[in-house]
């Protein structure tokens, strides 16, 4: 572990790690949640899981999930399936390339590795989309092997434990943040205290008015001690987040279809369906950017209409303001210019198709009204 103000000392690790083994777990065993992921634990179940619950609430995932192994059952059947049916599936999950590699690492598994998943960890780690936490959480809680998370909860149950002083979104930091779980963890029971500690600050030490009173290491924690809990983690001020003013059409045609693109794979969101459109430019109206992103991304001159709503959304890292109008073509045929494909659909048909939260907004909206040629 590397030199710093905020690793505690050898004999405190020493005290966490006997309150772990003779309290955490114990507490575990007695609250832990009955998730569906967690019945006939495969590495298929723990790794389609995981991939869910990266940046996601529990909530949100459960549903999802349920659907997902249904449909795919098997990395077999998630590897034969077309990617727009993995997506399709992934629909307003968000975070799209988790889908993608999910798809790419399943096809991976089959033709190279005769369809059985990787055991070790640095097998696990080489598949696509797979970094040190997920490598982490499948060989442990797949295998049972000792490899030590370090996910957003476990970092906020590290840092009020220890105090722990150093801004965590650092890589120092979290290297000894890392290191600090691993000495913690009970040899042998590697998915178990992984699980506890998640657990922990899902239920117990959450980011807003944790509930102290109940926690089984409260004894054992400097931030408690300090009457200052909600003070960790250190982290720096966030930066103003950006935001963008994007336009987009729903052309419609003579036999009341409307437009819709597919995104290039290596753009974000990419492989999922749009209303077409982009990014308003300095002193550009907003009709004037429609039109330009359909000129450019289509090859199509069209009328902007009325304008038929506005759609704010946000993302990881900047907002949106969807500026969503009617229009029609006025010369050109549609072509894939700076888009992956393009389709006619009915309303009906759009179900078939997956589509971003924001353009699920435009969807909705468009089955509420009726479309006129």
């Amino acid at each position: 572990m590397s030199e710093s103000r905020s690793v505690p000392s050898v004999a405190s690790q020493r005290e966490l790690q006997r309150a772990v083994r003779s309290r955490l777990l114990p507490w575990f065993e007695a609250h832990r949640r009955d998730l569906p992921w967690r019945r006939q634990r495969t590495p298929y179940r723990v790794w389609i899981s995981e991939s869910m619950l990266v940046q996601t609430r529990v909530d949100q995932v459960i549903g999802y999930y349920k659907r997902f192994m249904k449909r795919f059952p098997s990395i077999r059947a998630l590897a034969e399936a077309p990617a727009g049916d993995v997506l399709k599936q992934w629909e307003g999950l968000g975070y799209y390339a988790r889908a993608r590699n999910l798809h790419k690492a399943a096809q991976y598994i089959v033709n190279e590795l005769n369809g059985r998943f990787p055991r070790d960890y640095d097998s696990i780690k080489a598949l696509p989309g797979i970094g040190p936490y997920m490598a982490a959480a499948i060989a442990s809680l797949a295998f049972n092997q000792d490899h030590a998370v370090l996910d957003g909860n476990v970092i906020r149950v590290l840092s009020r434990l220890t105090a722990f002083e150093d801004d965590t979104s650092t890589g120092p930091a979290r290297r000894d943040l890392q290191a600090l779980a691993q000495y913690l963890l009970v040899e042998g029971q590697a998915g178990t205290y992984n699980e506890a500690m998640m657990e922990l600050g899902a239920l117990v030490c959450t980011p807003r008015q944790p509930k102290c009173d109940i926690c089984p290491l409260r004894l054992r924690c400097a931030a408690y001690a300090q009457g200052d809990v909600t003070a960790y983690p250190r982290r720096r001020p966030k930066r103003k987040v950006p935001h963008k003013e994007v336009g987009a059409a729903v052309v419609v045609n003579r036999k009341g279809q409307v437009l819709i693109a597919q995104r290039l794979d290596n753009a974000m969101l990419g492989g999922l369906w749009e209303f077409p459109g982009g990014t308003q430019e300095p002193d550009e109206t907003m009709p004037e950017c429609v039109a330009r992103e359909l000129k450019e991304e289509l090859g199509i001159k069209i009328q902007v209409g009325d304008r038929l709503m506005i759609v704010k959304h946000a993302y990881s890292h900047f907002t949106i303001a969807l500026h969503v109008y009617m229009a029609r073509i006025l010369s050109g045929r549609p072509r894939p210019i700076h888009c992956a494909d393009y389709r006619w659909c009915t309303i009906d048909e759009l179900d078939r198709y997956a589509f971003s939260r924001a353009d699920l907004h435009v969807v909705d909206r468009l089955r509420s009204q009726a479309i006129k040629a």
